[in-house]
């Protein structure tokens, strides 16, 4: 068995490479950025180049399985540059799906969208069925990128499922909250976004990777859509307080008040079809935070 993982240089791509590479395919990988390290993630290759239907058409042949991890990755850099981030997620979607359709229809994709197409919502836990309102230019791509996977499942019956991640984390990451955390609370740096009583559900990349591989086995023409999180709402004060005590610090937090664009206050999922799809223990969010400020302290 073969997998084409796009995006595997970034955070979640690689941890995806590793699970197959586990699972016993061999996997090759494709995207923006130098990777000298593939190998170290299970990929056979990698190939430096835009997603694109001509790179496709020169790198990707006809893999059992595709995991579309490439696209863009910030809600922040959405808002700054809007048409990248349209290119990068919903250009790039579209040029894989018209790949598939014409060359290579047998072949399964997941699709690892956001949480962020919900946006602001007052359904908690929110179930996929929600109405989607996504209020930053990232989440509206991502939702954009849904919608033609959904169209390219019923219209040319190729063989689709979404993944809908919420907060993933894990030793790798260098941006978002606890990246931005551990190196302001190492510098004395107390003072954060926000009120502290936003709610995210988040889930560790280890169990993000494993979900997407289960995923492959629900792939349909229906395009199935699934939440990836925790099911467990965590206020963003009792994460950093969580920090504060791994790091011995004694210091009061501080929050400015002052919201985030483009960030809701809630996002929690229900993750009762994730359960049917792939029902094992999740690593807990209090020994994957310790992990993950173990970490920072060694690539500091």
């Amino acid at each position: 068995m073969r997998a084409l993982i796009t995006g595997a240089a970034g955070f979640v791509g690689r941890y995806v490479a590793k699970e197959f590479y586990n699972q016993g395919y061999e996997v090759v990988g494709m995207g923006w950025g130098k990777f000298s390290e593939y190998a170290d993630w299970g990929l056979s290759s990698w190939n430096e180049a835009e997603i694109s239907f001509e790179m496709l058409c020169e790198y990707a042949g006809k893999p059992d399985v595709i995991v579309h991890c490439a696209g863009g990755a910030s809600v922040g850099k959405s808002i700054e540059h809007p048409r990248q981030d349209f290119c990068l997620t919903v250009g790039a979607t579209s040029h894989l799906l018209e790949y598939i359709r014409v060359h290579s229809p047998v072949t399964n994709l997941v699709y690892p969208s956001s949480a962020a197409v919900y946006g602001q919502t007052k359904e908690v836990p929110i179930p996929e069925l929600a109405v989607l309102n996504p209020v930053s230019p990232y989440g509206v791509h991502k939702l954009m990128a849904e919608k033609l996977c959904l169209m390219y499942a019923e219209r040319y019956g190729l063989s689709i499922a979404i993944v809908r991640l919420f907060s993933v984390y894990g030793e790798g990451l260098r941006k978002q909250l606890l990246w931005d955390a551990c190196n302001k609370l190492s510098c004395g740096d107390m003072m954060f976004f926000g009120s502290g009583e936003e709610i995210r559900d988040w889930l560790h990349i280890t169990d993000a990777a494993k979900l997407l591989y289960e995923a492959t086995k629900h792939t349909s023409s229906f395009c199935p859509v699934v939440n990836g999180g925790s099911g467990c709402g965590l206020r963003v004060r009792d994460i950093l307080q969580c920090m504060c005590d791994i790091m011995h610090i004694e210091e009061n937090l501080i929050f400015s008040a002052v919201q985030k664009e483009g960030d809701p206050d809630v996002l929690l999922g229900d993750i009762s079809m994730m359960k049917a799809w792939h029902d094992q223990p999740l690593k807990g969010w209090k020994t994957g935070v310790k992990e993950y400020v173990e970490w920072h302290k060694l690539c500091r």
